[in-house]
């Protein structure tokens, strides 16, 4: 199980326990919280899962993917050099402890 802290736009923080394997929007998504929607399905096509990695594991992710960049150009909330989608991060024993904030807003 990999543990991972999200703190929504008004500072409240929320921990998951997940699977290793999944991605962070999937799990999100199926623990229900707000603030995380994935209208795509984890395709990369929507932007609707924008979330900004803490700085202390920006260094433990692949690099994004084209595709990943171009719909971080089309977020909801200001693109910071942090941002990512989640349905693009898989998590990972290395991810253990992750902390990602929420932006104010998806759509």
């Amino acid at each position: 199980m990999v543990d991972v802290i999200l703190i929504d736009a008004c500072g409240v923080s929320r921990t998951l326990h997940v699977a290793e394997g999944q991605s962070l929007m999937q799990s999100a998504v199926s623990a229900g919280v707000r603030g995380i929607v994935g209208e795509c399905g984890g395709s990369s096509m929507c932007a609707t899962c924008h979330v900004y990695v803490d700085e202390a594991f920006a260094g433990h992710l692949p690099t994004p993917l084209e595709t990943e960049l171009e719909m971080l150009e089309c977020t909801a909330s200001e693109r910071l050099p942090n941002s990512r989608l989640a349905c693009q991060i898989k998590l990972s024993a290395a991810l253990d402890g992750l902390v990602v904030h929420l932006p104010e807003r998806q759509q």
